[in-house]
């Protein structure tokens, strides 16, 4: 081995990295040697940083937290060398155009990163400038489209604000918790825009889409339901399907290799924004005309993307302040009769074109998940306490809509008799399935089922250990008495409940879509509800055996339930801090749950020691894109 390899091999192996990590490393420092032993770890940290989701190794943040920047016990001495920002200054790797790593400032990105970053920047850039035609009389639109509110509560109409801009641009970007009206407000840029459009003869091509199949089933749904309540003479054609975006861009599941086909779209709506990684945004940016108009919706407080990249947080890095110029304010004034003033400021154009709902329909003042979500949300540990204090356990009859269970590993039966309870009505059809000898599932029957179980989950923050979806999952096919069914050998048993965990285009099912495992004529099937992926309006019913890629979901985690919702939800936390268990995570949990939810925990320090854990991820965008003079100002 060359000599000036030694020293730094040792050092790396010293370090909590991962064997790809170094092998990164190594290839480089074989390619082209170095002899500063930090060069090598700046190559194998750039890759560690990029497994744990973030876009770039940020040196000078690096400097100022220390080791947690990178997801290690900040225990004992710093096992980095210093001066690792003096080295990087000197790092033999990052030139030319082809270098397998970008220095850009204090961050060293792989080039893979690096260039899907510039396409997002260069993108936007571009789609902010560009000029598009502002509706005929707009305000007299969003006027019949935006009635006046039934309360007064000092606030700016922030849907009929997102809506005015997204009509006077080729980019919005709109954010906001559940529930703040983000699918009702594109649905009313969806009247206008295509009213106007029909009536010049030439009606837009629009899509709709989002990360996952059931994050698509859920926006067509949203979308058809909040069409009902469009005011007389706005009803207009819309979509009848929501695609996924591997679909829609016409990439196979995990390809990330050659450019995705140009849309031929006039108009592309995409929501659960949070999920979308940063290769995969730059591939649907560089795949939309930038003639198409293009809104991102989602909430930003929720988890990023399980790929690197936390894309949609930094679109919306100062949606709270605002930052809307006075030509911005004055715009807004003069076409929907809202005063921005409050948040007015010297933002980039970004900040134009992006707004945060900021009234949730769901969860009044007085509900008790909203204040749970915005406690957690804020960090607002006097308030977490508070809260706690006031949250009673749970039983059969509360009324109560957010409860606590404690967690014991020797009381499965409790978190078993919640589970019995938020599945009593799905428990009692299937019973009724088993005790026929048999027993026939009609459509209806399996439809009915499948709303029935969808109404209660049980989440988890973690995958694995005694309070992870497996052990969770063991515990509860058990104590329900279904998993007994199962021949010998065989997983599949009458009422299984599983989710699709790869969009299998063939049998018409996406990544997230649960069915269920029911008695037919010819035996043993698995119904899905049919969604917006689905080639036919029916149940489908799918042979076990072709399934090759599903999981039992009585329990699922919180990662896997984003896109989803439920009436009531168990949020089951382990007993101790894990580096998973964040601020987002716990968020993105709570707010799953429409009407109840039942935190189930063993010690009550685990829910402030996560609400300290904010998750953040390295990356350039919001410095890029947020900085005032960074971008181009709008031009109306």
């Amino acid at each position: 081995m060359n000599a000036l390899w030694q020293p730094q091999d040792d050092l790396l192996q010293r370090l909590p990295l991962t064997a790809l990590d170094v092998a990164f490393a190594r290839f480089l420092q074989q390619s082209q040697p170095s002899a500063d032993e930090r060069h090598a770890v700046l190559a194998a940290l750039t890759s560690h940083q990029y497994g744990r989701g973030h876009a770039c190794l940020d040196i000078q943040q690096l400097a100022q937290v220390g080791v947690a920047a990178l997801g290690w016990a900040p225990q004992g001495p710093n096992p980095l060398p210093p001066g690792l920002l003096d080295a990087l200054a000197l790092l033999p790797w990052c030139d030319g155009d082809a270098s397998p790593l970008v220095r850009q400032g204090t961050r060293l990105y792989l080039r893979r990163t690096w260039e899907a970053e510039q396409t997002i920047c260069r993108s936007i850039t571009q789609r902010l400038a560009y000029p598009v035609p502002e509706p005929v009389d707009l305000k007299a639109a969003l006027e019949a489209l935006f009635r006046p509110a039934r309360f007064d509560s000092g606030l700016p109409d922030w849907q009929k604000v997102a809506c005015a801009l997204a009509a006077r641009s080729a980019l919005t970007v709109i954010t906001g918790g559940p529930g703040t009206g983000k699918t009702t407000t594109v649905l009313r840029l969806l009247a206008l825009l295509q009213r106007q459009a029909m009536q010049t003869g030439a009606p837009l091509r629009v899509a709709l889409a989002a990360p996952t199949g059931k994050a698509a089933a859920r926006l067509a749904d949203a979308v058809a339901q909040a069409a009902q309540a469009l005011p007389a003479g706005w009803q207009v054609p819309l979509p009848p399907q929501a695609q996924t975006l591997h679909r829609l861009l016409q990439l196979r599941y995990g390809g990330r290799t050659g450019e995705a086909a140009p849309l031929a779209l006039d108009l592309l709506v995409v929501d659960e924004a949070s999920m979308i990684d940063l290769e995969l945004m730059a591939r649907l940016l560089s795949a939309l005309p930038l003639s198409a108009r293009l809104v991102l919706l989602g909430d930003r407080d929720q988890l990023a993307s399980v790929e690197a990249g936390a894309v949609l947080a930094q679109l919306c890095e100062g949606a709270s302040a605002g930052g809307y110029s006075a030509d911005t304010v004055q715009w807004i004034a003069q076409h929907t009769g809202q005063d921005l003033t409050a948040w007015g400021g010297a933002g980039a154009a970004l900040a134009q074109q992006t707004v945060m709902l900021r009234r949730s329909h769901r969860f009044g003042a007085d509900s008790a998940i909203g204040r749970w979500a915005s406690a957690v949300n804020a960090g607002a540990t006097e308030a977490i306490d508070a809260l706690w204090r006031d949250t009673p356990l749970w039983h059969p009859h509360t009324t109560h809509s957010v409860t606590r269970l404690p967690a014991r590993h020797d009381g499965a039966g409790d978190l078993a008799a919640l589970a019995r309870h938020g599945w009593r009505d799905w428990l009692e059809g299937m019973y009724g399935l088993l005790s026929a000898p048999e027993a026939v599932c009609t459509d209806a029957q399996a439809l009915a089922l499948l709303g029935a179980l969808g109404r209660f989950q049980v989440l988890a923050a973690l995958h694995d250990g005694p309070w992870g979806v497996r052990a969770l999952n063991q515990r509860l096919e058990q104590a329900l008495g279904l998993g007994t069914a199962a021949v010998a050998g065989n997983a599949w048993y009458m009422g299984r409940p599983v989710m699709v965990t790869r969009n299998d285009y063939n049998l018409g099912l996406m990544n997230g879509d649960v069915g269920l495992c029911l008695p037919t004529e010819r035996g043993l099937r698995v119904a899905f509800a049919p969604g917006a992926a689905a080639s036919a309006p029916g149940v489908r019913w799918v042979l076990p055996s072709r399934l090759d890629a599903v999981e039992t979901v009585w329990a699922m985690t919180v990662h896997k339930s984003q896109g989803s919702e439920f009436d009531q939800v168990a949020l089951v936390l382990p007993d101790r801090l894990s580096p998973v268990l964040t601020r987002e995570l716990l968020y993105t949990g709570i707010t799953r749950a429409k009407t109840g939810l039942t935190l189930v925990l063993a010690r009550a320090q685990v829910v402030q020691q996560a609400v300290a854990h904010k998750f953040w991820r390295s990356g350039g965008l919001a410095s890029a894109l947020w900085t005032t003079g960074n971008m181009p100002d709008h031009e109306d």
